[in-house]
């Protein structure tokens, strides 16, 4: 059968092209998987731009010199299988190519799910190695919900609970910037909770955005003060600060540190919505920039509490969140279905360029 993929360059995320290739037949312990249903959110911008530094290309190896496959999450059908235990029309949620088939090495098998055990991924995170069966009779809603807020959700879950046991680093003030992009308005609503259940202390939300998104940001209702890049300065330097940085702006990073000197008392860097992803390495005022990287914090906390209790804690979390999110007259998400990867390499594109609409949410069908 023709297996078509889509190839990102390494040196452009918005830069794309479709390949079809031949597949050989199915190996003795793989599953052969139909993608199905996958989210296309700024998150894959960040895979893509921290692609070498983190080893998101490493996932799916492309062959192709100077092109990866970006990762994405969401659903995908089992179409051929010669794994004991895992059936023809078993469904998945997880971490797939965009690519419309993929063939995977099934390990620790259970009616819950299994782990690739392909040689290649055996040394990478195994948040992204594990697959999990998805609930039968779920919507087409539920599920594109799913796709584009689970792993958002979790991350912002997981950096919230990271700054709440770091007594949120003696902050008065947390400032979020791409602040309408989904996992920091998710971090703002898991902040507001903790200040609601009395987890945190007197902490002022504060959104950095550009001036075109001001308005959906102050909409969300869930940041105290709304600012745009340009006004950076208006922050009070004297208030104890915590910086959670979604965009990955290197000159936006410096004019904050520059700006609060001493008062940043914790600099996270989360993502990259911004293509000027800068170095981390760079000397700044302030506490030094380090990497918030979700898939230790979810380590630790399988060690702490194990993952029934984990899990269950994020998913009761992420269903009040979406409830919220999806009602009223202006949701403050809004998805888009797409059908196909030309389709998926557009909105790519699109979010790599920074066009992207706060309030859509885009799932696509690829198979």
């Amino acid at each position: 059968m023709d297996v078509t993929t889509l190839l990102t360059s390494r040196r452009d995320p918005a830069e794309g092209r479709l390949d079809t290739a031949r597949s050989g037949p199915l190996e003795p312990g793989h599953l052969r998987v139909a993608v199905r249903r996958v989210a296309l959110t700024t998150n894959n911008v960040t895979y893509a731009l921290f692609g070498e530094r983190m080893g998101y290309w490493q996932f799916f190896p492309s062959g192709h010199a100077g092109f990866g496959v970006v990762p994405v999450w969401g659903f995908g059908d089992v179409i051929d299988s010669a794994v004991p235990g895992v059936a023809v029309g078993a469904r998945y949620f997880g971490y797939w190519p965009l690519a419309d088939t993929v063939d995977l090495q099934p390990a620790k098998v259970s009616a819950s799910g299994f782990v690739d055990g392909a040689a290649h991924r055996a040394q990478l995170p195994s948040t992204y190695n594990r697959y999990m069966t998805a609930p039968s009779g779920g919507s087409a809603d539920d599920e594109a919900a799913a796709c584009i807020m689970r792993p958002l959700f979790g991350t912002a879950y997981l950096l919230t609970d990271f700054l709440q046991e770091n007594d949120w680093f003696g902050a008065r003030q947390l400032v979020l910037s791409s602040a309408s992009s989904k996992t920091a308005y998710a971090t703002a609503w898991c902040v507001r909770e903790a200040l609601r259940r009395g987890d945190a202390p007197a902490l002022q939300r504060v959104a950095l955005t550009s001036r075109a998104n001001a308005a959906f940001v102050q909409g969300l209702d869930l940041y105290d003060t709304v600012l745009p890049y340009e006004e950076i300065a208006a922050l009070d330097g004297s208030t104890p600060t915590a910086f959670t940085d979604f965009s990955g702006s290197a000159e936006q990073r410096a004019r904050l540190h520059r700006h609060l000197g001493d008062s940043l008392r914790h600099s996270a860097v989360i993502g990259a919505t911004q293509f000027s992803a800068g170095a981390l390495e760079a000397p700044l005022p302030g506490a030094k920039p380090t990497f918030f990287f979700a898939p230790d914090r979810r380590r630790k906390r399988l060690e702490d509490w194990g993952a029934a209790v984990l899990a269950q804690r994020v998913e009761d979390a992420q269903g009040r969140f979406l409830q919220q999110m999806l009602s009223g007259p202006t949701p403050g998400l809004r998805i888009v279905r797409h059908r196909g990867l030309a389709a998926a390499r557009d909105v790519l594109t699109e979010l790599a360029r920074g066009r992207g609409d706060p309030a859509t949410g885009h799932v696509s069908d690829l198979a």
